[in-house]
């Protein structure tokens, strides 16, 4: 049979998920297949790295992947890492609203209440705001055409304070973005169907959720590795035919031919390909991709740019220790970081004995501008922002600043349809040409190891060896 050939655009965690499974087909049924994998910088993994400095173990990007999603354990287990995973400590969250850090009320679920008391109990709303959020029982469903903002629908359920409070706070943790514009049906559409079916979110979480174990211990909902999530990027680099790999190279052009396609490389040279999987930014495949009009959908996606700083103390040096594994802040608080994770706690097997590991966030949609200060600006902003709530007065034996600029896509309200035009144009005038990755199906790494197995699944239908 005539030889094959697929280009991969891209190394981060979908794009190595895509060749690994895809050569794994090759030699398990010895089809007559190449495979060529670009990536732009000399880093594989896209976001996920990870530093080791003086026994901490440090990540740069995500810590960490939800267990319930099955996809990166079986990624894991593949490569030989299955045991290597650690579940997180578990512990007390709180929320910092008006300068003061509250529990997250037991109970609740993305904000959600489930149950009453706790919720009853909490400081974090006002007895007004409370009995608005109450309504959610009462309140009549609302059947919506189309898509709608996550903000207005949580609103309109729970009431103004619940959202500012608790909502808005955990939410925007996962995707550095405003809720008023986040989509709906592309983040949580099962909250929508909870709704439709039950007539009340907080009615819905209580006959569909598993019924709390009666163990003290809270179950672990994350899984990260013994030596970092770069471990995982590693395990997976070793299994690819190294021939395979190319960095520090990028696709600068995808060209439609009467037979396959033409990539532009961005060293001038051209390679000829039957199928592309192009796993990078919704920017960077409208750019690779510009000469086809329906590639201007993705100019109207956004994304938000976000730093971090880890902060390494000798356990001293923190004069106020709270039982709890870290917080994130209300978007209506003065604080300029808008989380904080006690790695130290969460994660002990990152952390030498004696030694407290912090890792702060800044980057919130309305201050971008933070993300361009420079190290020493950020590191001092968090520990300002921190010596108000657990008094540390000590400077940090390091820190390490990560900024990931134009990384964190905003799936817009209407985000699901954009995508879906623009997959079913490409179907039709680039067949062979896939996407996948965090700009189009789901920004956690299952999501985007998910987006990896299905765009190998459709390389291969469409070359059908």
């Amino acid at each position: 049979m005539e030889r094959k050939k697929v280009v991969i655009a891209g190394g981060g965690i979908s794009g190595l998920t895509a060749a690994y499974y895809l050569q794994k087909e090759i030699r398990e049924k010895q089809l007559p297949i190449e495979v060529e994998l670009y990536e732009a910088s000399d880093h594989l993994g896209g976001k996920i790295d990870t530093v080791k400095r003086n026994g901490f173990t440090i990540e740069r990007g995500p810590d960490s992947f939800l267990e319930r999603k099955k996809s990166a354990t079986r990624l894991a287990q593949e490569v030989g890492l299955e045991d290597k995973l650690v579940p997180n400590g578990t512990g007390q969250a709180y929320i910092l609203v008006k300068n003061k850090l509250h529990k997250m009320p037991s109970g609740s679920f993305m904000g959600i209440p489930t149950r009453i008391r706790p919720f009853l109990f909490s400081g974090l709303f006002t007895p007004a705001g409370k009995l608005r959020a109450a309504l959610d029982l009462v309140k009549p469903k609302q059947e919506i055409e189309g898509d709608q903002s996550l903000g207005l629908f949580f609103r309109r359920r729970l009431g103004n304070q619940v959202v500012e409070n608790l909502i808005e706070p955990l939410l925007s943790g996962i995707y550095a973005g405003d809720i008023d514009d986040l989509s709906l049906l592309a983040t949580f559409p099962n909250f929508y169907q909870l709704e439709q079916e039950h007539g009340s979110l907080i009615k819905g979480l209580r006959n569909t959720m598993p019924k709390p174990s009666k163990s003290k211990q809270k179950p672990s909902m994350f899984r990260t590795f013994e030596d970092g999530l770069s471990s995982l990027v590693e395990a997976v680099e070793v299994q690819l035919d190294p021939s395979s790999v190319h960095r520090n190279k990028g696709i600068d052009h995808i060209e439609k031919k009467d037979e396959g396609y033409h990539v532009l490389l961005s060293d001038g040279t051209v390679e000829k390909a039957d199928a592309v999987i192009a796993a990078v930014p919704y920017f960077a495949a409208q750019r690779m991709l510009s000469q086809y009009g329906f590639m201007d959908n993705l100019k109207e996606m956004k994304a938000t740019s976000v730093a971090n700083v880890a902060m390494a103390f000798d356990a001293a040096a923190i004069k106020k220790d709270i039982d709890g594994t870290g917080f994130v802040v209300s978007r209506n608080s003065r604080f300029r970081i808008t989380a904080c994770t006690w790695t130290h706690k969460k994660w002990p097997h990152t952390t030498p004995e004696g030694k407290v590991m912090l890792r702060c966030y800044v980057g919130k949609p309305n201050d971008q501008e933070v993300v361009d200060l420079s190290d020493e600006e950020i590191t001092e902003i968090a520990l300002q922002d921190l010596n108000q709530i657990m008094k540390i007065d000590a400077q940090p034996d390091f820190s390490i600043v990560t900024r990931w600029r134009n990384s964190m896509p905003q799936y817009s309200v209407g985000h699901q349809d954009r995508i879906k035009q623009v997959t079913e144009k490409m179907r039709d005038e680039l067949p062979g040409v896939y996407l996948a990755g965090a700009s189009y199906g789901g920004i956690g790494l299952p999501d985007c190891i998910d987006q990896g197995e299905a765009a190998v699944e459709k390389v291969l239908k469409h070359l059908n060896p």
